[in-house]
């Protein structure tokens, strides 16, 4: 086997050689990552539900085996703000959250989603994610920000309740942690304010760890406040969940295959990005074997499904990075953190990470999307505001809100296929054909139908080109010529020879003549095989529609009845 077919498997190996100059441009990029994996892991983690520690498991592991396995190497992925909460929302009422139930099932859904993605990169079915279309993508991730925002609000400012319904009933700022409140309240303005002047600094870390020093000297986590606690330093040990209950699959079923579409889109929108910047073409299909590999192997540590965050890999590349080299240097500092210095975590009040979720998801809030998008198109402006509305009513099972938006979305574009545009065409003054009846423009030879179908000619539309001509020739008699304008036409199925042979049987038994103008060879090909296209009295064929409009006009005028 060749290095360069052996590459196609393992990416890593197409890494250029490293040097000491672009090792210095590397560590730098790395290390602002890396701060923000640690700070966003363990927020995240709580988001998902699991043991704060396994966010930081699911830094470094996973983002080892996806940037080794993937052809885009440049993206920050661990765990991200969509998929924790897809995980959080899916597992709530099957178990309890943090428990070893919790983790199991989660660690399956890691595996699951991991699985389905290796499948569909070693297939080629990369392509199948071109189903999900923008408003619907939009629609979904603007409710699941607010529904992330939802379940920050009460760790951001200290709520004691257990839900907001006791704050709505006897309203009373005893309620409330004020010192949690100052905590995350706080944090959030500075990282809004990072965010805002200071793009590629590393606030994340910063911020938590002055907050975390704060707490220490304040004896916070001593009077009882709400803090990360001790985590468990070392590296994951290996991590079987064990027997998955059929009832518990079925269960998982829905979520595993939403987590599979949202993460991968994540990954998507980054890929893009990254591709375009390297002007390089991008290998989807490999993607999706590295972070099927990357899930499979976060499951496999008893943590939970990563992706790649969008927010981190455009930091990635601002600050530099040209390579994966960047991505490991990131992960060593994660390893470092996770051996060494976890105790310094354990001051970090939680309203703080839940700024770091509120920072996170704040960016994923466009109100101006969907107004947009009414502009463009009010039917898929429809499309996107329903998928955003059942994604918010049917939490936390969201993922009707993706189903829906699809079968809507496959739906419209079911009916456009079904109802293809058909036009008769007329000469313009200018010298362009035209759509005769908007344009109010003459035929373009007597007893001539002249016809443009703007679909290809296949079992969708094949019917509605031929109830266009039957009608038009049960209402005019007098017709004996139709004349097809091919151009548009990319390819045909067996529905649509059928079609056309109808046609020209009908054009025949009239005594008239089937004209067509500029067939593409690929339908020239499936029609010939089909022994159509044989010359004929019913028949002509013109290469272009300059052609076809000189002997079009030449046709014999009616002969006056007496």
């Amino acid at each position: 086997m060749t290095l360069q077919s052996l590459a196609r498997w393992l990416p890593f190996l197409k890494w250029p050689r490293p040097d000491r100059h672009l090792l210095k441009g590397e560590f730098w990029a790395g290390m602002t990552v890396g701060l923000m994996l640690v700070p966003q892991g363990v927020a995240y983690a709580a988001l998902a539900g699991m043991p704060l520690v396994t966010g930081i498991y699911a830094s470094l592991i996973p983002a080892l085996v996806a940037v080794l396995f993937s052809s885009s190497t440049r993206l920050g992925v661990g765990p991200t703000a969509l998929t924790s909460l897809l995980i959080g929302a899916s597992l709530t009422g099957l178990a309890e959250p943090g428990s070893a139930q919790w983790v199991a099932l989660a660690a399956w859904m890691a595996l699951l989603s991991g699985l389905l993605q290796m499948v569909m990169g070693m297939a080629r079915f990369g392509w199948l994610l071109n189903l999900v279309t923008s408003p619907v993508l939009n629609g979904f991730t603007q409710a699941a920000a607010l529904l992330i925002l939802g379940s920050q609000l009460a760790a951001l400012t200290g709520l004691r309740a257990a839900d907001w319904g006791a704050l709505l009933s006897t309203p009373s700022p005893g309620l409330f942690d004020l010192m949690a409140a100052g905590f995350g309240l706080g944090s959030l303005a500075l990282l809004m304010l990072a965010r805002r002047w200071l793009p590629q600094f590393p606030a994340a870390i910063v911020v938590v760890g002055a907050a975390g020093a704060l707490s220490w000297a304040l004896g916070y986590a001593d009077a009882g406040g709400a803090v990360v606690g001790a985590l468990p330093s070392g590296l994951p040990a290996p991590y079987w969940p064990g027997a998955l209950p059929w009832s518990s699959f079925s269960a998982l079923v829905m979520p595993v295959l939403v987590v599979t579409l949202v993460s991968f889109l994540e990954t998507a929108s980054s890929a893009k990005v990254e591709s375009q910047r390297s002007k390089e073409q991008w290998n989807e299909n490999q993607d999706l074997i590295g972070q099927g590999l990357a899930k499979i192997s976060s499951g496999l540590c008893g943590s939970f499904a990563t992706s790649a965050s969008f927010s981190r890999s455009a930091i990635n590349l601002y600050a530099g990075a040209k390579t994966g080299w960047a991505t490991l240097f990131a992960i060593s500092l994660v390893l470092v953190v996770l051996l060494w210095l976890t105790p310094a975590l354990y001051h970090v009040p939680q309203s703080v990470l839940a700024a770091v979720v509120v920072t996170a998801v704040t960016s994923l809030i466009k109100p101006g999307t969907l107004l947009r998008l009414w502009r463009v198109s009010r039917v898929e402006a429809v499309i996107g505001g329903v998928t955003f509305a059942l994604t918010l009513a049917t939490a936390p099972r969201m993922y009707w809100g993706v189903l829906v938006g699809l079968l809507m979305n496959l739906s419209h574009f079911l009916y456009q296929r079904l109802h293809p545009r058909i036009i008769e065409v007329g000469l313009h003054p200018d010298g362009s054909l035209r759509d005769r009846h908007l344009w109010q423009l003459p035929p373009l030879a007597p007893r001539l139908l002249a016809l443009r179908m703007d679909a290809e000619l296949d079992f969708a539309s094949a019917s509605a080109l031929e109830r266009r001509v039957t009608e038009h020739l049960a209402a005019h008699p007098e017709v004996v010529h139709l004349c097809l304008l091919s151009q548009p036409i990319n390819r045909i199925d067996v529905t649509g020879v059928e079609t056309f042979a109808q046609l020209l049987t009908q054009m025949e038994l009239r005594g008239g003549t089937l004209h067509l103008s500029g067939l593409k060879l690929p339908v020239e090909q499936v029609l010939r095989q089909a022994g159509l296209l044989e010359l004929r009295p019913g028949l002509a064929m013109y290469r272009t529609d300059a052609e076809a409009l000189v002997a079009l006009q030449q046709l014999p005028e009616p002969v006056p009845r007496a």
